[in-house]
């Protein structure tokens, strides 16, 4: 039983462990800042999430990729019948959006979270047994089906900063697997039509109205709707070059800056570690992001290839909504960035798409064993 708990030798120089480390890195990196931003509990807290999450990647690299597709199915459903549940007998509300799952007493996660990986993986199925012909309308149409039931169920939540994620998502497979570009284009166009048709709808929630507004024009409420977002400003704005020191920040200390240690993680970084730091993170990021582009156009089959790009569509949409909001150019959502802002669910499902395309990584090249 232990043998099969082995990864083989000749795959483990397969691996890519410059990425491991530059996951380990950014989390650590992230747990400082949480301590600063929060104290010791919460760093605690963090820091076994993150030995929790280093124990996962191993697991998920032991067994081959190939074989979570064959339970594809079972995982996409799953994701969506939590969501499901979720909205009609679990939901709990933290700032104005439903996507925490509670039972009894206790707060168990965001079921999104996962269901945007079972999306991933269940699209990346059916594009590999399509043999990656999307442009053929039946075929698109049922990969639309499949990202549209999560998305819906999602929106009902409400969550729309997830929706926006699983909607990039699938912007970027899409894009990568070949979709014409006149139909990506009427897609984009259709969101922003709905979007005016449903803003004075019932379907349109007030918080994702002062959101929307607030991000137009921060400076005209200052002290409410655009609160967070000025004193997120003014923080990594006297961060400056170098910062003001670990453990220095005034903005983060004096509580200025809710959420300063999920959704607005970067503001700490702004202010203690200044522009030096800011680079620091996004070189680290751009890094990861490049490695997973070559995993994704090296794959041996079209599921690894489309995996490798999901994952890779999280990371680029959710780095640039989560550091975005904070500096002005992104509506404020309640998306985290990846590896850097507390939270088990966000955290552990950020560690399996990285383990999943890894595994992708390492059975590229036939190895004879």
């Amino acid at each position: 039983m232990l043998d099969k708990l082995k990864i083989n030798k000749k795959l483990i120089r397969e691996l890519d462990f410059s990425a491991i480390i530059i996951v380990l890195a950014i989390s650590l990196f992230g747990a400082m800042n949480i301590y600063s931003a929060v104290g010791i509990s919460v760093f605690k807290s963090q820091i076994v999430w993150i030995l929790f999450g280093m124990v996962l990647l191993y697991f998920i690299l032991v067994f081959d990729y190939s074989l979570i597709q064959g339970y594809a199915n079972i995982i996409y459903w799953s994701g969506v019948i939590l969501l499901a549940l979720n909205d009609t007998i679990f939901k709990s509300t933290v700032n104005g959006a439903g996507s925490w799952m509670k039972i009894g007493s206790v707060t168990i996660g965001q079921p999104s979270e996962f269901a945007k990986l079972g999306m991933i993986i269940m699209i990346a199925k059916k594009l590999d047994s399509m043999e990656g012909n999307i442009n053929n309308l039946k075929n698109f149409l049922n990969l639309a089906m499949y990202a549209a039931i999560p998305m819906i169920l999602i929106v009902i939540q409400p969550d729309m900063g997830m929706m926006m994620v699983c909607f990039f998502i699938v912007l970027g497979i899409f894009f990568a697997a070949g979709l014409e570009l006149k139909v990506i284009g009427a897609g984009l166009a259709s969101i922003i039509t709905l979007i005016a048709i449903v803003w004075n709808s019932p379907l349109m929630h007030e918080y994702w109205k002062i959101r929307l507004i607030s991000f137009l024009d921060p400076e005209a409420d200052q002290l409410g709707a655009g609160a967070q977002l000025f004193q997120s400003q003014i923080g990594i704005g006297s961060g400056e070059i170098l910062g003001k020191g670990f453990l220095k920040g005034t903005q983060v200390a004096g509580g200025f800056i809710p959420e300063s240690h999920t959704d607005f993680i970067f503001a700490v970084v702004g202010e203690e570690w200044g522009l030096l730091g800011a680079v620091f993170l996004l070189t680290l990021y751009g890094i990861l992001i490049y490695k997973f582009i070559n995993i994704a156009r090296t794959s041996k089959d079209i599921f690894g290839s489309m995996l490798s790009i999901g994952v890779v569509s999280i990371m680029l949409f959710s780095i640039y909504q989560n550091i975005g909001m904070t500096i002005g150019v992104a509506p404020i959502s309640g998306i985290t960035l990846p590896f850097m802002s507390y939270g088990g669910s966000s955290y552990i499902t950020n560690i399996m798409a990285v383990g999943l395309v890894l595994n992708v990584g390492m059975r590229r090249k036939k190895i004879n064993f």
